[in-house]
């Protein structure tokens, strides 16, 4: 994944892989603030030097702020992806539910920024969240659902979807 900060020298003071890492190590645990995950790294420290060196410690919660902001939200959602389903093969016929939500709180009337829509695959025996893709502005997640499909393997899968994946383009997708 391109970092957002490297320069012409490319030096950077935390490693993006590690900054990473240390966030979803965190995301996994539950916590969910900047904060709280420079506090988880600077607790379990030790443990998250067996996998990376952490030369330099663990960044401060406002540069974590800082790089994920600058993240390719793109990017970053399709390498997850691909991670997630290295790690996790389908079962035979389990069953898979497409569904598109609201995130609470997104929303900034005084900004005039609308609420963001997302459309995730969750892998019901797992119990693991295969992707997911947000709704492009004045759109619904008919134009979405066929972005998410492209980007998990639903091979031997049973899907489940409501009657907004109820479309040819999607059924197909779906076979």
């Amino acid at each position: 994944m391109e970092d957002p900060r490297c320069n012409k020298r490319n030096t950077v003071y935390h490693p993006l892989t590690e900054m990473m890492f240390l966030v979803i190590s965190a995301a996994v645990s539950g916590l969910n603030t900047w904060t709280d995950i420079q506090l988880f790294g600077e607790e379990r420290l030790d443990w998250l030097r067996k996998f990376f060196p952490y030369k330099k410690g663990i960044p401060w919660h406002g540069t974590l702020g800082r790089v994920f902001a600058r993240l390719d939200n793109e990017q970053f959602a399709a390498y997850f992806i691909e991670w997630i389903g290295s790690l996790s093969e389908l079962t035979k016929g389990e069953v898979v539910a497409i569904d598109g939500k609201r995130i609470r709180g997104s929303y900034d009337k005084s900004d005039g920024k609308d609420a963001i829509h997302m459309v995730s695959a969750y892998a019901s025996e797992h119990c693991l969240c295969l992707g997911q893709v947000a709704t492009e502005q004045k759109s619904n997640e008919i134009t979405a659902i066929p972005k998410l499909l492209e980007l998990i393997n639903l091979e031997n899968s049973t899907v489940t979807i409501d009657a907004m994946g109820c479309q040819k383009v999607i059924s197909r997708k779906n076979i």
